[in-house]
This record gives structure tokens, C-alpha cells and sequence, in this order.
């Protein structure tokens, strides 16, 4: 199985057609305004334009209500909406009947506790992304930066497409391949110089590096 490369969070044409050239298998775009990495309709639409169906294009959203959903399909078409919130099983339910598109759903990923929740998600979801938890206090979701116990998804049994994402670089990308045996990893912060503004080079490193560990995905 090839495994999926996600770089999320892009906002400039630059930064989006070096993840394009590099060889990214989903780009994200970022549909919640407190993040550093929120785009507008105007900028999602010029950029899902240039993306010309070289990649699979995701909007990350986080409890977001019909109206707004119905403005990033309509403006971005994207092909997964990237459920970021508190959603519950019966919202995502709703969601994909809705709008016709394939949903991710993110869990926040701590202990082995936080897996409880996966068998409803996973009768509804197309796919299913493990973040790290955020932090206490946190504005945003997503571990902002950190990593989870990847052991944690060591003996996972999921049928469904699941992807690892917080806390990746070229670094450490290697390391959790191997250990989560993930078909997909997803990174931000990760190729990033400082917050909210990729780094053209470090996508390209990431992308090189989760390419080299393309043998360690086994499902």
C-alpha cells in the first residue's frame, strides 16, 4: 500500500505548488479564522484553482454549521472536508449526506482511552486522522506542534484509511510510520519557519523523508 503525504495548511501559491512539485498526495486548507493558517473564500478559491487535480484537496473546518460548509464546497470543492471539532457521530452523518463529500474525522489522541470513541466515527468517516491532544488551555484544536505515543496505534485493527498527524517533521516522520504503521502522516507546523508560514525547503524535506519510509507501511 503507497502511503499518503497531507501538507495542511496552506495559504500562498508558492508554498502550494512546492507541496505540488514535491509530490504531496493532499493538500490541506485551513477554514477556522483563530488559526494562523485560516484562509479566506477569495484565497481558497485561487487556490483550488491551482491545484488542477494534482493532489487531493482537504478543508479543515472545526465545528463549523451548514452555512459555512455550503460556502467552502461550493468556493474551494473540495474533495474531504476534515472534521476538526467536536462532531459528533450523527453530525458527520448528516455532514456527508449533505454535501456529497468524503469526510475525516480527527481524533485528539492522548492515552489508549481516546480510542474509545473510534468504532462509531469509523462506521461514518471515509477516513480517520489521530492529533495529538491540545494542550490545557488551548485556543485551537490539534496538538499545536506536539507529538502523541504513537505505541498507542501499535496493535490498531481499522479497516478504514487512518492517517498520524502532530508534531511530524523530516525528523521524526520515519518513527511513526513505523511505529503506527499509519498509511498516511499529515503535517503543518512541522514545515513551517514560524507559525502560519510554510517553508518551501521543509516541504521538500518532509516529502523525501516519508517517501524514504515507504516500506514501512504494511496496511
Amino acid at each position: 500500500m503507497s502511503l499518503t503525504v497531507k501538507i495542511c495548511g496552506l495559504s500562498t501559491p508558492e508554498t502550494l505548488d512546492a507541496a505540488l512539485e514535491a509530490g504531496a498526495d493532499m493538500v490541506g486548507f485551513v477554514f477556522f479564522p483563530p488559526s494562523p493558517r485560516h484562509i479566506s473564500l477569495e484565497t481558497a478559491r485561487d487556490l483550488g484553482r491551482q491545484v488542477k487535480g494534482r493532489a487531493t484537496k482537504v478543508a479543515l473546518t472545526v465545528d463549523a454549521d451548514d452555512a459555512t460548509l455550503a460556502n467552502i464546497v461550493e468556493t474551494l470543492r473540495p474533495d474531504i472536508l476534515q472534521l476538526h471539532g467536536s462532531e459528533t457521530v450523527a453530525r458527520l452523518r448528516d455532514i456527508r449526506q449533505a454535501f456529497g463529500v468524503q469526510v475525516m474525522k480527527v481524533l485528539a489522541i492522548e492515552t489508549a482511552a481516546d480510542l474509545t470513541p473510534l468504532a462509531g466515527f469509523a462506521a461514518v468517516a471515509d477516513r480517520i486522522l489521530f492529533d495529538a491532544r491540545a494542550p490545557k488551555g488551548a485556543t485551537r484544536p490539534g496538538g499545536l506542534g506536539s507529538v502523541f505515543d504513537w505505541h498507542v496505534l501499535e496493535n490498531l485493527d481499522l479497516k478504514l484509511p487512518f492517517m498520524v498527524s502532530g508534531g511530524l517533521s523530516a525528523d521524526n516522520v520515519s518513527e511513526a510510520i513505523r511505529i503506527a504503521r499509519a498509511g498516511g502522516v499529515d503535517v503543518s507546523s512541522g514545515v513551517e519557519r514560524q507559525a502560519g508560514i510554510k517553508d518551501p525547503e521543509l516541504i521538500r524535506a518532509f516529502i523525501r523523508a516519508a517517501r524514504a519510509s515507504q516500506e514501512l507501511v504494511v496496511r
